[in-house]
């Protein structure tokens, strides 16, 4: 199977304001991400990205927007890694959220969390792994299992993608750190998914691309894990 590179959106006008922007109208790049999002062309462009998947939400469109033109290329939308539907929550203070009953299950017990008039941590999950899966499939057969594409979505969303990957329970995932901007990676096999990154906001991603070797190149990647370690890029 493929590699995905899961891309959470630049900082926006809602990171660090206090509030639980979730799906709501109005919410853009700050100046900072605007920095964030042109500084992603010289940093992936050593990876040739086979396909580019995005969040419906304004934020990732606009995280996207330099790579793509760069590149020529069009992003499709899949609704499947959009933002948490967090129902009531969406556009109240955190720091009121706190006092709820409810933030408990949030931090300790996601899997049983469901927002009122909202969406579910478990229905998340189960809705965003299903969805890059789907794309990673379409990827391998369109392209080989040595194909490289990108997923640009949010950072619960790539949080529970990657707990699936790791194979941590949902109950688990708060434990994951992902940033704006912020790159993690994963790659598909017959059995398992390898992770190859988390919260990376380095530099140059070309290690990521799997050697090009000819005569492998339709060959699946290996399932089996480098007993003792793997020997590096």
């Amino acid at each position: 199977m493929a590699t995905v590179i899961l891309l959470r959106h630049a900082r926006s006008t809602a990171n660090g304001s206090g509030v639980l922007a979730g799906r709501q109208a109005g919410v853009r790049l700050s100046d900072r991400g605007e920095d964030q999002a042109a500084a992603l062309v010289a940093r992936l462009a050593g990876v040739p990205l086979h396909s580019v998947v995005t969040s419906p939400l304004e934020r990732c469109r606009q995280t996207l927007a330099p790579l793509l033109a760069e590149r020529g290329l069009e992003a499709t939308v899949e609704p499947g890694i959009v933002e948490v539907d967090y129902g009531q929550w969406t556009g109240r203070a955190i720091k009121d959220l706190g006092a709820e009953p409810l933030w408990t299950v949030v931090q300790q017990h996601p899997s049983a969390a469901v927002f009122p008039e909202g969406e579910g941590l478990a229905a998340l999950q189960a809705r965003a792994v299903a969805a890059i899966r789907a794309h990673d499939a379409r990827v391998t057969a369109e392209h080989g299992p040595r194909a490289v594409w990108l997923a640009c979505s949010h950072g619960d969303v790539i949080k529970a993608v990657l707990a699936d990957a790791l194979g941590v329970h949902l109950d688990g995932f708060q434990r994951i750190v992902v940033d704006p901007a912020s790159v993690s990676v994963v790659q598909y096999t017959e059995t398992r998914p390898f992770v190859l990154r988390v919260n990376d906001n380095g530099g140059d991603l070309s290690a990521l691309v799997p050697a090009p070797e000819e005569s492998k190149a339709a060959e699946p990647l290996s399932s089996d894990a480098v007993v003792g370690g793997t020997t590096g890029a």
